[in-house]
């Protein structure tokens, strides 16, 4: 099978520039440098596919290259179902992915209906078609591990301090990166070993071994002469952990981001079983380890943080307890520890990416960026280190956490820049649906709320309706992403900036809505930040 290649510069392909933009970022999200499977249309996540087998997206994208100014593409997890007539200004397609009647919302049952062809699971960006990469989570990850340091060690970076991870795929492979940004060093255990090559070779990670005693050997030798450093340990987390709280090796900070909502894409400690059921057993087993080495780490010092794969949900499936006895998790997740007050000002993963397959545009972006917020100092810190240690992998993208009004003021300078002709093609603008007030999500997102609202999900319901409702280019709704089944409702929105006034306006609508519904969610729910963020930005919240 030849890998997909995906077009590039100013000449169409579709009808329209709103399909156009669709059908690239699909054919991005199964780039061979971008997605983790790509034969197979998973892209990252465990199973988190871009359509749910080969002939439905050829039939995808046979769809989009015949879609009119006013139609409405409609996919049914990883199908195209119907095209339906709607106006110039609707979206010209509307995803939705994995949901399934709450009482049969179990993994059993979507493994059942997966089985049947009936579905598929879209993670979060993968069946949204607006995946870049694992610059995706990079800036989000460098912002929790900022925000702990000044949080924990009263710093403005983690230099000296050794963190402790596993898990280097498709968004887990960010946080060696991370990391070193920070100034930190980290020994990061992956049992894939090409995984681990890869992020060596794109430049995400430093290192790579097989043997703990040389990782430890680098990483202590590092920490010692306070230098930041990323090892890549080819190894299982549920025995490199114990052995570790055995040999009293105790880090300063410990999280993960192995692939645990989905039970089958978890690895189990020794030889793989044969039968799906012993696989099964065997990886609850060595999760219940994972978990319990960390909070063993725990009690002896180390900075514990969930950074949202249902670790610790996965483990109390296993039958470890993992909640204190008012129901709270033993250790945080890193949304209310250290993300909740920037969802509380709007803020969120912000993306765009080139369609015109450019480097230069995304460069002539950033400047464009950095003048448009020149106030900013964190902003052009990330900026800075971005250009000089992200590497472009398919289409030039661009991550960087806006919030309220300033997401809407950067798509017009985006647009602005269109329709000049400064850009050598139009420009698609999105996020993660890991956002402000796109999502419901109580082991993550949502976690911990201040009113008790974890699990209330006409939030993302919301969002949706808004975001189509203003005329997103494409908007999607999706369950179980991140989390898996049964544990998450959420929501995405892509917009096409192509240069005319027309979008300017649409563009202006959507990426007001989009997060200002974050900021009405969490003051609703009590937050001060937000209250105070609504009345100073004119957020209108009902009296």
């Amino acid at each position: 099978m030849r890998p997909i290649l995906n077009k590039k510069g100013s000449e169409l392909e579709c009808r329209n520039w709103d399909a156009e933009g669709a059908l690239r970022m699909l054919r991005n999200n199964l780039h061979p440098e971008v997605a983790i499977d790509w034969k197979n249309l998973i892209v990252y996540g465990g199973r988190g596919k871009a359509a749910r087998n080969w002939q439905e997206y050829r039939k995808i994208v046979e769809a989009l290259k015949n879609l009119g100014d006013e139609e409405t593409l409609c996919v049914q997890s990883g199908k195209a179902v119907y095209v339906a007539p709607t106006h110039r200004e609707a979206p010209r397609v509307i995803i939705a992915n994995s949901n399934i009647v709450p009482h049969w919302a179990t993994q059993e049952n979507f493994d059942r209906y997966d089985e049947m062809g009936l579905t598929m699971y879209g993670q979060m960006t993968a069946g949204s078609w607006i995946y870049i990469g694992t610059q995706g989570i990079l800036q989000g990850t460098y912002e929790t591990l900022a925000a702990l340091a000044k949080k924990e060690f009263g710093k403005d970076t983690l230099k000296g301090k050794f963190i402790l991870t596993a898990g280097m795929g498709g968004m887990s492979g960010a946080q060696p990166l991370a990391a070193t940004m920070n100034e930190a060093v980290i020994l990061d255990v992956e049992v894939r070993p090409e995984r681990i090559e890869k992020k060596v070779r794109e430049g995400y990670c430093d290192k790579m071994t097989g043997e703990l005693d040389e990782a430890l050997k680098w990483t202590k030798e590092a920490k010692r002469k306070g230098l930041s450093l990323s090892v890549g340990l080819v190894g299982n987390a549920a025995e490199v952990h114990p052995e570790l709280v055995g040999r009293g090796v105790i880090p300063d900070i410990v999280t993960d981001q192995t692939p645990a909502h989905d039970i089958w894409s978890y690895v189990p400690a020794g030889e793989l079983p044969r039968s799906p059921e012993e696989y099964k057993k065997r990886a609850y087993e060595s999760i219940v380890r994972h978990v319990e080495a960390i909070l063993e780490m725990q009690k002896q010092g180390a900075v514990c943080f969930d950074y949202g794969n249902n670790l610790r949900q996965q483990a109390e499936t296993g039958g470890l307890r993992t909640r204190d006895e008012k129901g709270q998790f033993l250790y945080p997740g890193f949304v209310p520890a250290y993300i909740r007050p920037l969802f509380c000002e709007g803020k969120g993963p912000f993306r765009w990416v080139a369609l015109s397959g450019d480097p230069q545009d995304i460069l002539t972006l950033d400047r464009a960026l950095l003048e448009a917020f020149p106030e900013d100092a964190a902003l052009r810190r990330w900026v800075e280190i971005a250009q000089e240690r992200v590497p472009f992998v398919g289409l030039p993208a661009r991550i960087c956490w806006l919030g309220y009004r300033d997401r809407a003021r950067f798509g017009k300078v985006i647009n602005d820049l269109v329709g000049r002709g400064a850009l050598r093609a139009p420009i698609v603008i999105g996020r993660d649906q890991l956002d402000t007030g796109s999502v419901a999500s109580p082991n993550r997102e949502t976690e911990g709320m201040q009113d008790g609202s974890d699990a209330i999900a006409d939030w993302p319901l919301l969002n949706f309706a808004l975001n189509a409702a203003n005329g997103a280019s494409w908007v999607s709704f999706h369950h179980g992403g991140g989390v898996g089944i049964g544990y998450a409702l959420h929501a995405g929105q892509v917009c096409v900036a192509d240069g005319t006034k027309e979008r300017e306006r649409r563009l202006e609508r959507v990426l007001t809505v989009d997060p200002g519904i974050g900021v009405a969610r969490h003051a609703d729910a009590g937050y001060e930040i937000a209250i105070r963020t609504a009345g100073e930005k004119g957020v209108k919240i009902p009296c």
